[in-house]
């Protein structure tokens, strides 16, 4: 029996007792919800609360509990006790450590895998950077999430596709146009062009608000563009194939790939249908020159078209939605987009339910909280940003000093700072609640110590260290026959990954994922601490089997967050 079947045992049990009572109408899994896990350890290991019951039995819960533990066949258990109103289960430890950890150590990477999704296909929007500008700190969060939802989605069976949509159509074209055209020229973009193209378009932004001629000038190239103008249309393509080498740097380094770069301009001529739609559906109507659909009282109304006739990103996102829909035929489309951003989505669901899509309830807005940077919010326009690049190309440099000073012989050197390096931005993302704000300060991201990415690292190397040290190999055939309160802790958390893989799935939220791996890896610790591993004794074999389990379950919990776990550090 393992942990979850025996909490099944328990609310099937306690279901057959509670029939006597005519007042109690509770299912096994209406029990099985109530059953808590007791802080203490010495209050068992799983306890029914009987408060529920009081007011339908009208009896003391002191009473009810006392009456259950009378009534209930305990055979399967070591023993069964009522604490004050709880009901409080004592398991058979040796037998559930030992199917636990025998299932971990031959199930390996795959312990976790569920059937859930039956290969149903998840459309990822994300990352999404925009076309001639560098991928800042403000990318990150977009990048890291959607990569470990995806990740987590396909442990748990379904497909999802990965869509980097890139912001490379718009006024900001028309913007950048005009500031190359005055300030920039051919033989700076070429030696540096993201951070050349970045410095022109920093420069119109501080001079658009004394110059307004310049916001017309950037409209009229805009215009230009979309109605393909060679000029603009060359430009154009310049910048967006330079923006894509530099951005594919940036994902390498992050390990990131993606099913598909369809960005913004692919949809240039599927935008004429949503119109369309629109009108045939008697939704368009005029507002000051511009057209709109209308959301009633508690959204504003959707801007299909100003009255320049340019398009806007609702229009973009529409066609967008609709092409992914036909193409891919997807149960859910997830967009990992900025919680700023709420309203957007909410108006994007309301105007294709108007268009008659009940696929529309299948959007979903993955909304995330911003990074600052010394408190403040990071911002393109006013030049105030934190280049992706170089905070990744730190972190490593951070890693190798630290990896010099703590193991200076350690082979392939290189290979494990940037993995510890990269590793610990990454980490310290989906560490945090992603709706939460965060600021970001290197020093503390990658420690080695803490709740950090190389702490939980350095615990994965150093149970692989105890198995390469270790006279045996590790034995998953281990018949369990005492178990210590730190053994108990471990087995517990590690038979509990698959539900926290179906939990972090569910709320879309990898953060479940590195909370999870910091507890295990402060268990091992404990362990570690207060237990001789390699002693040549009988329960040696017994002891490595927990190493190894231990091991398998933080690199699979660090892979499903994007974070590789070195061997050794």
């Amino acid at each position: 029996m393992n942990l979850m079947e025996a909490q099944q045992t328990i609310a099937k049990q306690l279901e057959q007792v509670l029939l006597q009572f005519d007042q109690v109408d509770l299912t096994t899994s209406q029990i099985a919800d109530l059953i808590e896990v007791p802080k203490n350890s010495d209050l068992g290991d799983f306890a029914f609360p009987t408060f529920q019951l009081a007011k339908q039995l009208h009896q003391v819960p002191v009473k009810i509990a006392q009456q259950i533990v009378a009534d209930l066949d305990s055979s399967a258990f070591t023993k069964v006790v009522a604490q004050g109103p709880y009901v409080n289960f004592f398991l058979q430890r040796p037998a559930i450590v030992t199917q636990t950890l025998a299932t971990v150590v031959t199930t390996g990477e795959h312990f976790g895998d569920q059937q859930t999704g039956q290969q149903a296909r998840i459309v990822i929007d994300m990352s999404s950077p925009n076309i001639a500008k560098p991928m800042s700190m403000g990318h990150l969060r977009s990048t890291v999430i959607g990569n470990s939802i995806a990740k987590i989605l396909a442990k748990l069976d379904y497909q999802p596709i990965k869509i980097n949509h890139l912001g490379d159509w718009g006024t900001q074209f028309g913007k950048l146009m005009v500031a190359y055209k005055k300030w920039g020229n051919e033989a700076d973009v070429k030696r540096d062009p993201i951070n050349s193209l970045q410095k022109y378009y920093v420069k119109f932004h501080q001079l658009d608000q004394k110059y307004p001629e310049l916001d017309e000038e950037a409209r009229a190239w805009f215009r230009k563009l979309e109605a393909g103008d060679e000029e603009a249309t060359h430009l154009w393509q310049w910048f967006r194939d330079e923006s894509l080498k530099s951005f594919t740097k940036v994902y390498d380094e992050l390990g990131v790939q993606f099913d598909s770069y369809t960005g913004e301009a692919f949809y240039n001529d599927k935008m004429a249908e949503i119109v369309d739609l629109l009108q045939q559906k008697g939704l368009l109507q005029e507002s000051k020159g511009a057209e709109i659909v209308d959301l009633g009282p508690d959204l504003p109304p959707a801007l299909i078209k100003k009255s320049d006739g340019a398009t806007l990103y609702i229009t973009r996102d529409l066609a967008a939605a609709l092409y992914r829909k036909r193409t891919y035929h997807f149960a859910k489309a997830l967009y990992v987009v900025g919680s700023e951003q709420s309203v957007h989505f909410e108006q994007l669901k309301a105007v294709l339910a108007k268009m008659g899509y009940a696929w529309s309830e299948d959007i979903e807005h993955i909304k995330f909280g911003l990074i600052t940077a010394g408190g403040k919010k990071l911002s393109t326009r006013q030049g105030r940003v934190i280049l992706l690049e170089n905070v990744l190309q730190d972190s490593v440099t951070l890693a190798r000093q630290q990896i010099d000073e703590k193991n200076p012989t350690l082979a392939d050197k290189e290979t494990v700072a940037h993995a510890v390096g990269v590793g610990a931005v990454i980490f310290h993302d989906l560490k945090n609640n992603r709706t939460d704000n965060f600021d970001f300060q290197l020093e503390e991201v990658v420690r080695f110590e803490g709740e950090t990415g190389p702490y939980v690292q350095y615990t994965h190397a150093r149970a692989m260290s105890i198995l390469r040290k270790a006279a045996q190999q590790s034995d998953d055939k281990v018949a369990w026959e005492q178990v210590d309160d730190n053994t108990w802790e471990i087995a517990k958390l590690l038979a509990d990954f698959p539900r926290i893989i179906q939990q972090a799935g569910t709320q879309r939220e990898p953060s479940v994922i590195a909370k999870y791996a910091l507890r295990l890896a402060k268990a091992f610790n404990h362990y570690y601490a207060h237990t001789k591993v390699l002693v040549a004794d009988a329960q040696l074999a017994a002891r490595l089997q927990l190493v190894q389990a231990v091991a398998i379950v933080l690199k699979e919990a660090l892979n499903l967050l994007g974070v590789q776990a070195p061997d050794e550090m």
